[in-house]
């Protein structure tokens, strides 16, 4: 069950992951531009995602059904600051409009990466 220390643990991971991944795309542009980086940092996703539905399992005491729930949380508030950083100020995570986008792509990736893995993890954890 989500419920109110659990909801504030995942939105604090919400915050922190964002962070993260916008220091990523902010210091390092040459992961998402450079064909052989960026290749790279997108199959980074995989083992990153795993961890981090570790991660949020872990700290907010989650199994089952419930760590698919924890993490849509974590990745319905980080997608939000995601948008409204990309509509209003995009400059956050690059300098110029296509490294914004590449960052966008990487992010989209990643989220759809986690709630994947997580939905395995709950399948798992269920029977």
């Amino acid at each position: 069950m989500l419920d109110h220390r659990r909801l504030t643990i995942l939105i604090a991971l919400a915050l922190g992951l964002w962070l993260g991944a916008t220091a990523f795309i902010r210091l390092l542009p040459a992961a998402l531009s450079d064909p052989i980086w960026v290749s790279a940092s997108f199959a980074a996703m995989a083992p990153l995602g795993w961890l981090s539905v570790q991660v949020i399992g872990r700290l907010a005491g989650l199994k089952g059904p419930d760590l698919l729930a924890g993490v849509a949380v974590v990745g319905a508030v980080a997608m939000m600051i995601d948008g409204l950083v990309l509509a209003w100020r995009p400059e956050v995570y690059a300098p110029t409009q296509s490294g914004a986008r590449l960052g966008g792509a990487w992010l989209l990736w990643g989220y759809g990466l986690s709630l994947g893995i997580a939905l395995w993890m709950s399948r798992a954890n269920t029977k």
